[in-house]
């Protein structure tokens, strides 16, 4: 057997974070055992559908890697089949014309509701004793068993009971002829030929009014597993003010996706104590029998701490790369500045954000002295500023073990130390008081540009 699994968002938004992890779910499980990931558009809510939507959910997929092994589905484009199926219901038994307004319903639930009742709606037409009125065009309902209980068996939750007298005849296709999302999924997923459906635990009341399709229709029970939701580091549901919702704005605050694989695939799911998981091993480990039933929790600084190993473990030139996309090209000369000074800048970086701020000295002659540095930027610092650019000036082989010799010397016979160096030269050719070595970042500026940069600073 071929193991397929699917996700299936709905276009009405972005791809939640949550919902990132459910794909990265289904992938890992499906690629774990050479089977198919599948995508599947679940576009039905024309009124709040949109394309652009759609685009944003591919585009975070594909972002995080989690490519899809066939053409995508689109469910609006099988009505017709999802039609056929409720008409083939009733025309063996298992379903049938309805013709009770909603209206109606309705009242009958907040009659129930009124006297403490559990309702559940008992058609005149189910048996199909009663003549339908004119002019009313029926909805098609499923004959739900009234006795007895439904047992499923989750790969995650392990078994769950429903008892039958809590299921309804739930409508499969709407008087205008529409199907409903419960058929349309069913159908999809028989014919998509899903051997697993693993989604959120808040799908688990829908799978047992989906499973009266299947027995219905005498087709084959995907396995299914309910992985439980993410909540904030509060215990509540997770919220904007828990960090951002998309996966996409994760992308905008300097995540890598590695990162954020990494992190979303430790969220409810473990191997062991390891930590730093890459998708080779994510796909040679990954099982449902790991998924804990416990609501995880989010955590923002464990997300910023993986992320800063991987910016760590990255390429120079990747990372270059990743810069651009946020400042553009950037010219040979301070490329090859960037490049030598990456090592040193990485380490300190958390975010792709935060790499390019502390970077900005090595891309442009023209430094902006932040006002923090200013104010710490006083007479007695001035002075000593003009002292080390004369030592500078005067340093003809310009390498970084020769220049340390030379500040040494020079600190060691004015009786300073090389944090009074550091601080007033930090500040001059970086306009900041934080950075890597300041021996290494004059050295990698050149003497002509370190110069410049302190002269600029004095002439202030």
């Amino acid at each position: 057997m071929t193991i397929v699994t699917r996700f299936a968002p709905s276009p009405t938004g972005g791809l939640h974070i949550g919902s990132g992890r459910t794909a990265l779910f289904n992938y890992l499980f499906a690629k774990r055992y050479n089977g198919k990931f599948l995508l599947r558009i679940e576009d039905t809510d024309q009124a709040r559908s949109k394309k652009e939507f759609e685009d944003i959910i591919i585009e975070s997929m594909h972002w995080l890697g989690l490519h899809q092994d066939d053409e995508i589905y689109y469910q609006l484009a099988r009505a017709e089949r999802h039609k056929e199926i409720a008409h083939k219901l009733v025309e063996i038994g298992k379903a049938y014309f309805c013709y009770e307004s909603q209206e109606e319903i309705a009242k009958l639930r907040e009659e129930a509701i009124g006297k403490g009742e559990h309702f559940l709606f008992k058609s005149p037409w189910r048996d199909g004793n009663k003549p339908g009125p004119e002019g009313v065009k029926p909805v098609i309902r499923i004959k739900a068993p009234r006795e007895d209980q439904t047992v499923l068996q989750d790969l995650v939750q392990g078994e769950v009971v429903v008892q039958n007298d809590h299921l309804d005849d739930m409508i499969l296709l709407r008087s205008d002829g529409t199907p409903t999302y419960m058929l349309a999924v069913v159908v999809d997923d028989h014919d998509m030929k899903v051997t697993h459906v693993i989604r959120g635990d808040d799908h688990l009341n829908n799978t047992f009014r989906q499973l009266l399709i299947y027995k219905a229709m005498g087709w084959d029970i995907p396995k299914f597993a309910h992985i439980p939701l993410i909540h904030g580091s509060d215990g509540a549901k997770l919220s904007k003010r828990h960090g951002a919702l998309s996966v996409l704005e994760y992308k905008e605050m300097g995540i890598l996706p590695e990162a954020l694989n990494n992190y979303l695939l430790r969220l409810g799911w473990s191997h062991g104590n390891d930590e730093i998981i890459s998708m080779e091993q994510a796909i040679e480990w990954f099982n449902i029998e790991n998924i804990g039933r416990a609501a995880a929790k989010f955590d923002m600084q464990k997300l910023l701490n993986l992320n800063a190993h991987y910016i760590k473990e990255s390429s120079n030139e990747r990372l270059i790369t990743l810069i651009e996309e946020n400042v553009g090209n950037i010219e040979p000369k301070y490329k090859e500045r960037l490049l030598k000074g990456l090592d040193s800048l990485k380490v300190r970086a958390k975010t792709l954000i935060d790499l390019t701020d502390t970077s900005k000295f090595y891309l442009t002659d023209d430094i902006i002295i932040t006002s923090e540095a200013l104010n710490k930027f006083d007479d007695s610092k001035a002075s000593l500023l003009k002292q080390i650019y004369e030592l500078l000036n005067n340093i003809v082989n310009w390498e970084l073990t020769n220049i340390q010799v030379k500040v040494n010397e020079f600190l060691e016979a004015n009786s300073l130390k090389m944090g009074q160096f550091g601080e007033v030269v930090r500040i001059a050719v970086t306009g900041s008081t934080n950075s890597p070595s300041v021996f290494e970042i004059i050295t990698i500026l050149g003497k002509e540009e370190a110069l410049r940069r302190i002269k600029n600073l004095l002439d202030k």
